[in-house]
């Protein structure tokens, strides 16, 4: 891989789920402004993709493979990146799933709980792992939150996935606080409908019994009539988030969404 250990001139970004969609989209534009990209992913297959595509560009990119949901994983992905960069400016907790959307009376319990080990307990952990590495410099954190669970309640069967949501959006509050101290921002970024494959992990299912809807979160987007949105066009406001651009900006959930939200919610 083209990387350089210890070289402290040149800023790195970690990005959870850089495999695809809004992570990959976000990989590749940081690479472009010259950022080292530490590429985090459950699957080294499509991770590897992103980083083979950043180095044969001329960019430095470190494959990491993790589950984020286990705290041990974690810790261990930290130690590579230290020993390989030994730093860390910036962190995109970009990975997570949409789940199972159902009723109350078919949602499992494990069903639930999987999605907040991945999407919650998995963003607690990335954080956490990263901030020793953040407090020597100062730095910048972005999470991906979603217009479900912060400004959109009408997409029924989504109890998890809006839990989780809303839920990314308080740690981040509270973590401004306490991090600023450090030097460290920490910002989320609210997508509404976006072109990408989250929907492969989705599992949608209607009670036969009660009738309730359970859809996806494709609704009118004023902004482009109706259109989704781009994982290129999030991956910019993250790079904007994390740039000394938005030095004095922390604390905020940004809602990359065309005003979809303003219309469904």
């Amino acid at each position: 891989m083209n990387h350089q250990k210890k070289n402290h001139s040149v800023k790195v970004v970690l990005i959870t789920g850089a495999g695809e969609g809004i992570g990959k989209a976000t990989a590749l534009a940081f690479a472009a402004d010259g950022w080292r990209v530490a590429c985090l992913g459950r699957h080294a297959e499509n991770t590897g993709a992103t980083v083979d595509e950043i180095e044969s560009d001329g960019g430095q990119a470190l494959l990491i493979t993790t589950d984020i949901s286990e705290w041990e994983e974690m810790q261990k992905a930290m130690d590579t990146l230290r020993e390989e960069w030994g730093r860390l400016d910036a962190v995109f907790a970009n990975a997570g799933i949409n789940g199972v959307w159902a009723p109350l009376e078919e949602l499992e319990a494990d069903e639930f709980n999987k999605t907040i080990q991945i999407n919650l307990n998995g963003t607690f952990h990335t954080i956490k792992a990263a901030t020793p590495m953040l407090k020597k410099q100062g730095g910048s954190v972005v999470i991906t939150s979603s217009v479900n669970g912060t400004r959109l309640f009408s997409n029924s069967g989504a109890t998890a996935y809006s839990c989780t949501k809303a839920a990314q959006v308080a740690m981040m509050k509270m973590l401004a606080l306490e991090l600023a101290a450090d030097g460290i921002r920490v910002n989320c970024i609210c997508p509404g409908a976006i072109s990408t494959s989250i929907d492969d992990n989705t599992e949608q299912r209607t009670s036969g019994e009660t009738g309730y809807p359970v859809d996806y979160p494709e609704g009118k987007v004023p902004l482009t009539h109706g259109s989704a949105g781009s994982p290129e066009e999030c991956a910019q406001v993250v790079l904007f988030l994390c740039s000394e651009r938005a030095s004095h900006l922390t604390g905020s959930n940004l809602y990359v969404d065309g005003a979809q939200a303003l219309l469904q919610g």
